[in-house]
């Protein structure tokens, strides 16, 4: 059976959990002393009194036994501090504490006064990061690095009309009303803004041995939160395990979405193809372009053959160094200053050697 209005009113207008929660216990008192149309109009303080002014007629339904009396007692402290609090207190509530907006988007960061009785209250914004808090809106003006990206909506929720990723944080609104009982009340707010990856480096080998490793890399490192990557072979998107796909039943490859990196533990000829990579997050994705990865066998003979021909030429060629050393083809006579005869000299003509070796010249005498 549903609750009547009244029963509505007292359940849904207390001062917190508790306060619920007590009321709660009371509900079926409610019933036996409220009617419906005269109390739902009247405001909360008098439907307390026609609630206490029970009549003579009921009055052994209202106070029949002990039990009877202190339930309603405890019902009308939790009416009256409900009352007192809710009259002179600041409260404050958000529709979203935990906000997420796209990179360049707007985003409202909702600061709601549910109550409050002084007129002019100073509302202030503080940005929490790790290096302490600073002001975000204060003394009525928008600081900081939101001065020309945000406003004030009234009466004190922010709104961020262009986000960047720098904007990402914890912001607190504060609210302090001298006027009230209960003059101070703050509320946290947790801001991501989301950001788009950007197109990712991806390295693919050109050529593999059949049957050797092979391991193929994507990164990038600006999208927030952190990318998770994807792999794909000819268009198709490779899983995260191969024996979940017929067409890569046979590969053997392990694949790291957190990392991007695809590692082949024996490539088969199969594996050969056009790969490509794509990061993405909540904001987005993006993509590198493909690369094409040839599988080739190895030709064990053909390596053989090249190898004893290439020691079959440097045989010959250290064979053929020694016989031409033997037939003295590399022998040489060096001439010291002491291996030139001087020429006899003529009837009048005396010959001078000069510095250099074997150079000689005539010298200006003659006999006549």
């Amino acid at each position: 059976m549903g609750l009547n209005p009244f029963s509505q009113m007292i359940a849904k207008s207390g001062y917190g959990y508790w306060f619920q929660s007590r009321t709660a216990l009371y509900i079926d008192d409610i019933k036996l002393y409220a009617k419906m149309s005269p109390l739902v109009s009247l405001p909360l303080t008098k439907a307390v009194e026609v609630l206490c002014a029970c009549s003579a007629a009921r009055a052994q339904h209202c106070i029949d036994t002990k039990m009877a009396k202190t339930r309603l007692a405890c019902l009308l402290t939790l009416l009256s501090t409900h009352c007192y609090l809710g009259v002179f207190a600041v409260v404050l509530k958000t529709n979203d504490e935990s906000p997420r907006t796209d990179e360049f988007d707007k985003v409202e960061l909702s600061c709601l006064i549910e109550s409050i009785s002084t007129t002019n209250p100073r509302i202030e914004w503080k940005k929490i990061t790790r290096d302490g808090p600073s002001y975000v809106y204060f003394d009525k003006k928008i600081s900081g690095d939101l001065e020309d990206r945000a406003v004030i909506r009234e009466p004190a929720s922010l709104l961020i009309t262009n986000a960047t990723r720098s904007d990402t944080a914890k912001y607190r609104c504060e609210v302090t009303a001298a006027e009230d009982q209960k003059s101070f009340d703050e509320i946290v707010i947790d801001l991501v803004v989301r950001v788009k990856p950007v197109v990712p480096k991806c390295r693919v080998p050109k050529s593999v041995p059949f049957g050797k490793s092979a391991e193929l890399s994507c990164m990038e490192e600006e999208g927030f939160p952190k990318s998770q990557y994807q792999w794909f072979k000819n268009k198709e998107e490779i899983p995260d395990d191969p024996k979940t796909s017929l067409k890569f039943f046979n590969s053997s490859y392990t694949l790291n979405a957190d990392t991007g990196t695809l590692k082949f533990i024996a490539v088969r000829k199969e594996d050969a193809g056009e790969y490509f990579c794509r990061a993405k997050n909540d904001a987005g994705h993006a993509e590198c372009a493909a690369q094409k990865m040839e599988v080739y066998d190895i030709d064990v003979v053909g390596i053989i053959l090249g190898v004893l021909v290439v020691v079959i030429v440097l045989l010959c060629i250290t064979v053929g160094i020694c016989c031409a050393y033997k037939q003295g083809y590399f022998s040489t006579q060096k001439q010291t200053g002491n291996n030139y005869k001087v020429p006899a000299k003529g009837d009048g003509v005396d010959y001078v050697r000069t510095e250099d070796e074997g150079d000689f010249r005539h010298k200006s005498s003659f006999v006549i």
